[in-house]
């Protein structure tokens, strides 16, 4: 089980809920079955809507994995750079950026910046 904590401004407080890791459920689907106020249109990751700031809370994260939608929408918009897709491929170091229905939850606790 993962925690998941969301915080915007355009809630009245933060929210955290359980995540099953392994459920391949992205994290848009999770915060839309939580009633979080997440932007979104496509879905699919080729529009860029859903980008949030992830924070992963252990000290040593688990592998990161973009797809390769997510390396080009994110790069594309200036979110992350090519430096940031290297690092995050060859050392496991997340990138500040993700597309919420391209990301899935993992067995990590994470703070979601919308």
């Amino acid at each position: 089980m993962a925690d998941v904590t969301f915080t915007s401004p355009k809630m009245a407080k933060d929210l955290t809920v359980y995540a099953t890791a392994g459920d391949c459920h992205t994290l848009l689907s999770v915060a839309k079955a939580h009633k979080v106020p997440i932007e979104f249109e496509c879905e699919n990751g080729e529009c860029g809507s859903c980008s949030i700031q992830v924070v992963v809370m252990a000290d040593t994260p688990m592998a990161i994995h973009l797809t390769e939608k997510e390396k080009t929408v994110l790069r594309f918009s200036g979110k992350i750079s090519k430096q940031q897709i290297e690092d995050a491929e060859v050392r496991d170091m997340p990138p500040p950026w993700r597309l919420a229905c391209q990301y899935i939850v993992r067995d990590e606790d994470i703070l979601v910046r919308l």
